[in-house]
């Protein structure tokens, strides 16, 4: 194999994946990709009793091509058919109270390479997944962050294994060869195909809408929260460059340039988006492009994000997804404590990447004060995070009602050990107060007695009228109670 070529996974066809892009009062918008092999002719795609659709092409590279399909089908009970190369699929385009059902879902891998090898438990979660959608079907997929693990992108060409082992004074300033970036752009493509292209994940990827947001792994672990002149390298832009590309292509749906209508132009070239769905929106900052040691976001992506109270107002509820939980104890005493327990130091960085750690506290407050006045303004707010890979609950007193905090991590990524739940669980006991007035607390799962659940898990919510409830699918023990947001 040349050095190129060990990540390349040809894929006859993958997808077609959805993606949500909002609803209007008669229609849901999709977008729909597709990846095949260049000299692969693509048909239409035929929405339920409507015309046909031709694809665009958005990118082709080492022997792939990816199209997209911009279409829509009628809102309705019983949900509306497309169709695609002889096969045909159903999705849920009710979007009224008693029939919008939304799954949460992050943390889809783990640091070191599971998709070339994948074992044979890998996707136990996303099985149970598919299977309540054919029981239930699901409106929306909302993925949190990491969907993609490309920690091992320096493994793909010799000269960045070389890179890793020389002095900074090197290191900091060499440029990548054009060879090694193509590697490294042929690596993250490569992943996505073979991410998508798992038996056990279509089912839900060609019938459920996705909304998606990208975290560290999605580039590679830890981004934004090293140093900043390594952030600040040649090599790392590179990298950080080619994993932006094939974040928009194959998470978005989209070219890096032209991103859908969801993203907001004010966070570019971040991308924070904004979706409504019926008479809720699903809202994401972007938390990794503008990412520092010292800060969350920069500007562009506050922009977004402190417009959310005047904009949102008319919805009825907002989910707001943040890759790192909002809602948390101070992780500083954490961050000290795990300085000097053997055997910790590996979960220091995603310590340092948390709203709470003590580098972002002023942002932290900000953060939580935008979703105060959110919620004032008269949406219900539901913040939802993964990242952790643990499952857990918060909640913070709003000037009307209360704001839930619902964690799901990971859906892949196997838990983390007992002992590390616990110590956080112990450091949560004694609640938080960043915001005078507001005080927020950690809960365990309905029917559990840790504050922390580590087991691998995805999150369930559903409305019947208009309270909305949500339910943990957890590995060893199943589904808990549900959770009544109201």
């Amino acid at each position: 194999m040349t050095e190129t070529g060990n990540h390349s996974i040809r894929a006859a066809h993958a997808g077609p994946i959805l993606y949500a892009r909002g609803t209007s009062e008669t229609e849901v918008h999709l977008a729909a990709l597709v990846v095949a092999d260049s000299d692969w002719q693509p048909p239409a795609l035929v929405p339920e009793d409507e015309q046909l659709i031709a694809p665009s092409e958005l990118a082709s590279a080492f022997g792939w091509t990816i199209w997209r399909y911009a279409f829509a089908l009628p809102r309705r009970a019983g949900g509306a058919r497309y169709a695609l190369d002889d096969r045909s699929w159903t999705v849920q385009t009710d979007v009224s109270a008693e029939a919008l059902r939304i799954a949460y879902t992050a943390c889809n891998g783990q640091e070191h390479d599971d998709l070339l090898n994948p074992g044979p438990t890998r996707n136990t979660m996303w099985g149970r997944l598919a299977a309540q959608h054919r029981q239930t079907p699901f409106t929306l997929l909302l993925q949190g962050g990491d969907q993609l693990y490309a920690d091992d992108v320096w493994q793909c060409h010799d000269e960045l294994r070389r890179w890793h082992h020389e002095p900074d004074e090197t290191r900091l300033t060499r440029e990548l060869s054009d060879e090694a970036y193509a590697a490294v752009r042929q690596f993250y493509w490569s992943r996505y195909i073979a991410l998508w292209a798992q038996a056990d994940l279509q089912p839900l990827l060609a019938e459920v809408p996705s909304l998606m947001m990208w975290d560290d792994h999605d580039i590679f672990d830890g981004w934004g929260s090293h140093a900043a002149r390594a952030q600040a390298c040649p090599v790392w832009r590179a990298v950080y460059t080619a994993a932006r590309e094939a974040f928009a292509l194959f998470q978005l749906g989209a070219r890096a340039e032209e991103p859908p209508a969801i993203c907001d132009p004010r966070a570019a070239p971040g991308f924070g988006w904004c979706c409504r769905y019926g008479d809720i929106a699903v809202v994401a900052p972007d938390l990794r492009s503008e990412r520092t040691p010292e800060r969350v976001m920069g500007e562009r992506g506050w922009a977004q994000v402190t417009a959310w109270p005047s904009e949102l107002a008319d919805c009825r509820h907002v989910f707001v997804m943040s890759s790192v939980p909002a809602l948390g104890p101070r992780f500083s005493w954490a961050e000290r404590f795990l300085r000097v327990l053997p055997g910790a130091q590996s979960y220091e960085d995603d310590l340092r990447d948390q709203w709470q750690s003590r580098a972002h506290r002023e942002e932290w407050r900000r953060f939580l004060e935008t979703c105060l006045a959110l919620e004032a303004a008269g949406p219900q707010v539901t913040l939802l995070s993964g990242e952790i890979h643990l499952a857990t609950r918060a909640a913070m007193p709003g000037r009307t009602q209360t704001l839930h905090q619902l964690v799901a991590s990971g859906i892949a990524h196997p838990a983390p050990p007992a002992w590390y739940a616990r110590i956080l669980g112990g450091l949560a006991s004694v609640g938080e107060n960043p915001v005078a007035g507001h005080r927020i607390t950690l809960h365990p799962l309905p029917g559990r007695d840790r504050i922390y659940t580590a087991q691998r898990n995805y999150l369930v919510l559903a409305r019947a009228s208009t309270t909305w409830h949500a339910w943990w699918e957890t590995e060893a023990d199943g589904p808990t109670p549900p959770l009544d947001l109201a």
